[in-house]
């Protein structure tokens, strides 16, 4: 089978299109032929080196954190799969990921794809939708009512965030490029705030119950946001580089996340998406062997939107 690998941290260029052996899954696993997975940015963290601690691997090392795909083989004691179950997963960081034909996944981790979108799509679902989910309401405890700024609300993450958020009944405010605002208004966003144009601490008049940052923005910025956040509010993080403020005298708490795979979670997103609650956004589909080029892209301040990545034909 084929498979993108970097055998050495670097750049774009050290992702091969190799040939490997196709995987035997262990007990407890099962290997999914790969409909699907995608590109984000912590693939390129992890390429480039970045992440070796947290995230420590063994190379040569397959990237591709999210997978859809249909089940091909089991392992032992694998109960709740049976061969040919279209499935949706977010992998461990520190395994080969789906960046390749054929992928071994734990079987508890996977849940059923949607079956309202092409399997392929559905591998834009797991990381991003997760974090969304898991930022709004395992850590900042949303409620119907409160008022949420989503800082980089045009992205992945920042799409879902916004959709969960308004479903949720809570006044959202997003911040984007004017060229996003009626993108934004369409998932549910009630404000739109074009961060290239207007300052967004000046732009939010009323405080906000929780500021969701999903943005590469500078300490001195982030604290000015947080300053918008109503006494006894909640700051919720995901850029790992840069520490969520908190201020215990008015009793402000800044979390730093960290997403997990979570598959009763993906199974609660996956019946948003068949109800027609909530959208899967894919701005593009490449082939396998494309993947390099969409590493480079990146790097280039090039990319924009969901990229899905499907086997070559």
């Amino acid at each position: 089978m084929k498979a993108i690998r970097f055998h050495q941290y670097g750049d774009a260029d050290v992702l091969r299109h190799d040939d490997v052996e196709v995987p035997t899954p262990g007990p407890g696993q099962v290997r999914i032929r790969v409909a699907g997975t995608t590109f984000n940015s912590v693939d390129a963290n992890i390429r480039a080196g970045a992440m070796q601690g947290p995230m420590p691997l063994t190379l040569p090392h397959v990237p591709g954190l999210d997978v859809s795909g249909t089940v091909g083989a089991l392992g032992d004691d694998v109960h709740a799969r049976q061969v040919g179950d279209r499935v949706i997963g977010f992998l461990p960081f520190t395994v080969d990921g789906a960046s390749a034909d054929h992928v071994i996944a734990t079987a508890d981790d996977l849940t059923a794809a949607p079956s309202t979108i092409p399997l392929a799509d559905a591998a834009a679902l797991p990381l991003v939708g997760l974090t969304a989910w898991q930022a709004l309401f395992e850590h900042a405890g949303l409620e119907a009512g409160q008022r949420i700024l989503v800082n980089g609300a045009a992205g992945a993450v920042g799409g879902y965030a916004v959709q969960l958020a308004a479903r949720a009944g809570a006044h959202v405010i997003a911040t984007g490029r004017a060229s996003s605002r009626q993108h934004l208004l369409d998932l549910g966003a009630a404000e739109v705030v074009d961060h290239e144009s207007t300052d967004v601490v000046s732009a939010v008049t009323e405080p906000v119950d929780v500021l969701l940052n999903l943005a590469p923005i500078t300490p001195e910025q982030f604290a000015r946001l947080a300053d918008r956040v109503a006494d006894g509010g909640v700051v919720v993080n995901t850029t790992v580089w840069m520490l969520a403020p908190s201020d215990e005298s008015r009793g402000l708490r800044g979390i730093d996340m960290y997403v997990r795979s979570d598959a009763q979670q993906l199974s609660q997103l996956v019946a948003l998406v068949d109800r027609g609650e909530l959208a899967v956004d894919v701005a593009e589909r490449v082939a396998l062997s494309d993947l390099p080029a969409v590493h480079a892209r990146a790097a280039a301040g090039a990319l924009t939107g969901k990229v899905v990545v499907v086997p070559d034909a």
